[in-house]
């Protein structure tokens, strides 16, 4: 192979590489986006809400449980 040759496949290698990596990237950062609060449509935001509405679940629960115990 000549100097031209290795030359073009190790620039079509660094260029596929590049192009995985750049994939990679963006991957991980629309991912990690989902995972910040951002007003209401995030993945973050969804967990909150649950939880808000479980604890509030939990105390209506243990309220029943402490009225019928008194019965």
């Amino acid at each position: 192979m000549t100097v031209e040759d290795w030359a073009s496949l190790i620039v079509a290698i660094l260029t596929i590489v590049s192009s995985i990596a750049f994939g990679i990237k963006w991957l991980v950062k629309h991912y990690l986006s989902e995972l910040r609060p951002n007003g209401g449509s995030s993945v973050k935001d969804q967990v909150n809400r649950l939880e808000i509405k479980v604890d509030k679940l939990y105390d209506i629960l243990i309220e029943n449980r402490v009225s019928d115990s008194n019965k």
